[in-house]
């Protein structure tokens, strides 16, 4: 059995486990942003974030689900991209990502079927695998995919963030209520 969602076919047991989730936990590079850097000859480091994702990310937020990032790389970009848009646990320069969703687990008092993690590569499947939901972009690691509880339609840094926020909203009966949303 699967359900309808805005993307297409989605299982009823990815759909039942989007129902659950407290925190969404995001990779950045290749998922917020196309996975692209660019590189100034001064060293100045550009990336691009779709403003899709910027408003399903508000979405989640308005309606009380947590939101993070764990990133490999270190970026003043980032920083600012990600409180811009109210996110608080932003985690840096993690090279194992595991320590850093664990942290988060023990912080919040959740449990792993209430978190979401979403990726592109493999230095991501460990978390995918440790949560309840493990989400790769249309366009990860064909290993990263592997791992995934749920592949998005939408490639990374163009929607797909956005996607798995409204399957979210979806699931948790908000969906119609966030196309009225100002944010």
């Amino acid at each position: 059995m699967s359900i309808n969602t805005p993307y297409g076919e989605v299982s009823q047991s990815n759909f039942d486990a989007a129902s659950k989730i407290k925190l969404l936990v995001c990779d950045v590079d290749g998922v917020f942003s196309d996975g692209r850097i660019y590189m100034g000859n001064d060293g100045e480091e550009l990336k691009a974030f779709h403003t899709h994702d910027g408003f399903g990310i508000k979405a989640l937020l308005n309606i009380g689900i947590e939101v993070a990032i764990i990133t490999g790389r270190q970026s003043s970009i980032v920083q600012q991209r990600m409180q811009a848009l109210g996110i608080t646990r932003i985690y840096q320069g993690q090279q194992n990502k595991l320590v850093a969703y664990q942290q988060m687990l023990e912080e919040l008092s959740l449990s792993p079927e209430e978190v979401a993690y979403i990726g592109d590569d493999v230095v991501d499947t460990p978390v995918m695998r440790a949560c309840g939901l493990g989400v790769a972009v249309q366009d990860a690691h064909p290993l990263c995919k592997q791992s995934a509880h749920f592949i998005t339609q939408t490639r990374g840094g163009f929607g797909a963030v956005r996607e798995l926020c409204d399957l979210l909203l979806q699931a948790k009966g908000e969906l119609d209520n966030a196309q009225g949303m100002s944010v």
